[in-house]
C-alpha cells in the first residue's frame, strides 16, 4: 500500500473512531436520563401510594442533557479521555447522581460530565481564565472557577519532602483553607468548595508534562484531604487520569492509597476513599 494511501486509511479510521465516541456519550447522557427519570417516577410511585389524589407528574430531559446530545452527536471534538475511562466514572455516577462531583480542570468533556449528573451539582477548576472564557461561550450553564496553583512539576519531590517534616500536611492535621503552611494544600479555592461535601472529585488538571507546569500535586493532596475529612455516609470517590506520568502516580501512591484503589482503565485510576472516622490508626501509615 503506497504512503498517501495509508495516511488517507489510517485518517478514515481514527474519524469513525472518533465518531463512535462521540455517538458513545450521546448515548451514556440519554442513559443517564433514562436512570434518572425511573429513579425519580419510582420515588414519586411511592409517594403517591401514601397521598391520594396527587397530581400527575411528567419528566423530561434538563436543557442541559439536550444540548449535550446534539453536541456530541454532531462535533467532531470529543473528550480526550477514552470511552473505558469515562464508563468508570459513569458508572458511579449512575449509583450516586444526583450528587456533588467537583471536577479539576476545564475542556471538552466538561459539557459530558454536567448532563452525567443532571440535577446534581458539577463544579469545574480551571487554571486558565482565558480557556474558561472559551469553553462557556458556548456553553454558560457550566459552573466554573479560576484557580491558582502555587506549585510546579519541577518541585514534586522536594513538595513530598516537605509533606513529610511540616505538621500541617500531615494527615492528622492536614486541612485546607487558610494552610498557607503546608504547601500542597490548595489555599485559594472558591468558599463553595470548601463548604461542600463531595461525592465524586476527578483530577484531570492543571497542566503536569512540563517543569514549569503546575502539576497536579496540590489536587491530589487536596482531594484527599476532603475526602478523609468526609463526614457524610459512604465513600469519597477519587478518579485521576494521566497515571502513566511519574509525578500521577507516585501522589496517588502517597495519598490516595493503592488499598482503595476500585475499579480501573487505561490511564484512569479511581479511589473509594473512607472518612478519617471510619479508618483505625492500625489500618496503615501516613495517608495511606
Amino acid at each position: 500500500m503506497k504512503k498517501e494511501d495509508q495516511t488517507v486509511k489510517n485518517r478514515h479510521i481514527f474519524s469513525e473512531k472518533r465518531w463512535l465516541l462521540a455517538l458513545a456519550i450521546a448515548g451514556m447522557i440519554g442513559g443517564a436520563f433514562l436512570i434518572s427519570s425511573v429513579v425519580r417516577i419510582s420515588d414519586y410511585s411511592l409517594l403517591l401510594a401514601s397521598s391520594r389524589g396527587a397530581p400527575a407528574v411528567e419528566y423530561s430531559p434538563t436543557p442541559i442533557q439536550l444540548q449535550a446530545i446534539i453536541h456530541y452527536a454532531t462535533s467532531r471534538i470529543v473528550p480526550q479521555q477514552q470511552l473505558g475511562e469515562i464508563s468508570v466514572t459513569f458508572e458511579v455516577l449512575k449509583n450516586r447522581s444526583p450528587c456533588n462531583f467537583l471536577v479539576f480542570g476545564l475542556g471538552h468533556d466538561s459539557l459530558m460530565w454536567t448532563a452525567l449528573n443532571p440535577h446534581g451539582t458539577t463544579l469545574f477548576l480551571e487554571e486558565d481564565p482565558k480557556w474558561i472564557q472559551t469553553v462557556t461561550k458556548d456553553v454558560p450553564n457550566l459552573r466554573a472557577h479560576a484557580v491558582q496553583y502555587r506549585t510546579k512539576l519541577s518541585q514534586a519531590d522536594d513538595l513530598l519532602s516537605h509533606y513529610r517534616s511540616e505538621p500541617d500536611c500531615s494527615p492528622e492535621k492536614a486541612y485546607l483553607r487558610g494552610n498557607t503552611k503546608c504547601r500542597l494544600a490548595l489555599t485559594g479555592l472558591p468558599d463553595k468548595v470548601y463548604d461542600t461535601e463531595w461525592d465524586l472529585i476527578m483530577i484531570d488538571a492543571p497542566r503536569g508534562y512540563f517543569a514549569e507546569a503546575p502539576g497536579r500535586m496540590g489536587a491530589i493532596f487536596s482531594a484527599a484531604v476532603m475526602a478523609r475529612n468526609r463526614k457524610g455516609p459512604g465513600v469519597t470517590h477519587v478518579f485521576l487520569h494521566d497515571v502513566d506520568r511519574r509525578v500521577e502516580k507516585l501522589y496517588a501512591e502517597e495519598f490516595l492509597c493503592k488499598k482503595y484503589r476500585g475499579n480501573s482503565f487505561g490511564r484512569l485510576w479511581h479511589f473509594e476513599i473512607p472518612p478519617v472516622a471510619n479508618v483505625s490508626q492500625a489500618d496503615g501509615v501516613g495517608f495511606c
